[in-house]
């Protein structure tokens, strides 16, 4: 993730519940209506506000509830290949922090440079996720899944084999371009195979996959690579690529090319500068999460005491913060949007500062990483939610390219942390560049609300986006401050 963006907006606000590794449906119990935090991820998807009411079955005003949504087994079985990817993709991306210090043995490599890894593959879906995204409207869905599946395991095969550090690399970046563009273009096929009042569960199925990687993928993965060998845990991701690719080609129907993208409309959205400050405040809000992160397993290990196997136990840990912080997101994102972000990336930035001083105390040390992955995670509901909101009538591009701001965070962090090793400062240094970070994201979200309460032109848009809801579709929620 990185991509948790859209994950914690649908699957934690709709009142789906996170599903088991097998990727089955799970029918909702939530009594509540749909909010415009789901439907604002859904506008993710490439659905425009005039049809957001079909979308959601909210065309009389009142909401669906999730406990109306029952969509087939048909519909079930044709979206867990995505499910399956998404796994996939969300156990590679994040299971490398638990891996660097064997990474960096095997290739002679020192733990900052080894960090790279994460480096080049944020790289990777910051360029992948918006050129492939336009690159996907000219071809057949199916058929775009399929290809970057295939990319998927060619960068893990690469990754699993390469005789040096150099091609670890290029095979982490080759995977990484199939990462923003999967997410964005699958749960557009997730949507189209139910009907317009279940759209939101098929979505939420669909990346469950990658919530689910966080919790049980990531840890399994870094215990698979530190008792048989990491190159391992890349293999057996590479092969749930091939299983994803070859689910996708039998049980996901053919559907017709989509209409090609009108770039230039949606480039119009960048000239809001509350578009670039969001996306800005995501850059390094997340990245204040990584800055800690990237390097959690050398700091457990030589400055905490824990054993190489505790790190994956740790990691389940954060798994954990990731689900809570989601759920905290994801509950009050529509209610309270910017007092959310203030709330969270304060409490971030003094989280990961104290960090630094209690790193030595296993105890409290774990604590801290709960409350990083709950606190940084918290962030990703409303960043996605804000930049939507004021992309308005262009939402697609802005938010591919909102993805790959989280993952910008992950590489400038990431770099930032190895900067700061590699000068001498110690493993728990990148603490104090991640609360940087996320002071700086505080000091944004201020401003960009500041400068929101002195133009009148964004306070008759925020009015007129709540208008839109009070119409009866729900689509926008009026920005809080």
């Amino acid at each position: 993730m990185s991509t948790a963006a859209v994950t914690s907006a649908i699957t934690l606000n709709s009142g789906i519940k996170i599903l088991p590794p097998g990727c089955s449906a799970s029918r909702a119990h939530s009594d509540e209506p749909t909010t415009a935090a789901a439907v604002t991820a859904a506008l993710a998807t490439g659905h425009d506000s005039s049809d957001a009411a079909s979308f959601y079955g909210t065309g009389t005003g009142t909401g669906t509830t999730f406990a109306q949504v029952r969509w087939p087994l048909g519909a079930q079985i044709e979206i867990s290949p995505a499910c399956i990817g998404a796994f996939g993709i969300g156990t590679t991306e994040f299971v490398i922090m638990g891996l660097l210090p064997e990474i960096a043995s095997d290739y002679g490599v020192t733990i900052p440079t080894a960090g790279l890894l994460v480096t080049g593959y944020a790289l990777g879906v910051v360029l992948g996720a918006p050129l492939l995204t336009v690159f996907g409207t000219k071809v057949s869905r199916k058929r775009m899944l399929m290809l970057l599946m295939g990319l998927f395991v060619l960068g893990n095969l690469l990754s699993a084999a390469a005789p040096s550090f150099g091609l670890m690399l290029t095979g982490r970046v080759v995977a990484s371009l199939a990462h923003g563009s999967f997410f964005g273009i699958g749960s557009v096929v997730a949507a189209e195979l139910v009907a317009p009042g279940k759209k939101a569960g098929a979505i939420a199925t669909m990346f469950t996959g990658l919530t689910v990687a966080n919790i049980v993928g990531v840890p399994l993965g870094t215990f698979i690579g530190q008792t048989v060998g990491w190159r391992t845990t890349f293999a057996v991701v590479a092969v749930l690529g091939v299983i994803g690719l070859l689910g996708i080609a039998k049980l996901v129907p053919a559907m017709p090319r989509p209409e090609g993208a009108h770039l230039r409309r949606e480039l119009t959205a960048f000239r809001n500068p509350q578009v670039l400050l969001a996306m800005a405040m995501t850059v390094l809000g997340f990245g204040g999460v990584f800055a800690a992160i990237t390097y959690i397993a050398p700091m457990m290990t030589e400055v905490a005491g824990y054993s190489d196997g505790a790190v994956t136990w740790l990691l389940v840990l954060f798994g954990v913060g990731m689900f809570l912080g989601n759920l905290l997101g994801g509950r009050f994102a529509d209610r309270a949007l910017m007092p959310l972000l203030y709330a969270t990336l304060g409490g971030l930035a003094v989280v990961l500062a104290l960090f630094t001083v209690v790193a030595h105390d296993k105890v409290l040390a774990a604590i801290a990483i709960l409350l990083v992955g709950a606190l940084g995670f918290a962030t990703v509901p409303p960043l996605q939610k804000r930049v939507l909101d004021q992309a308005h009538g262009a939402p697609t591009l802005a938010s591919a390219v909102n993805i790959g701001a989280f993952n910008l965070g992950n590489a400038l962090a990431a770099w930032l942390g190895g900067l700061v090793i590699a000068a001498g400062f110690g493993y728990t240094a990148p603490n104090w560049v991640g609360a940087a970070l996320a002071a700086a994201a505080l000091g944004l979200a201020l401003w960009s609300a500041a400068l929101e309460r002195r133009t009148p032109a964004a306070q008759a848009d925020s009015g007129a986006a709540g208008a839109g809801v009070a119409a009866g579709a729900d689509v926008r929620a009026p920005v809080h401050h």
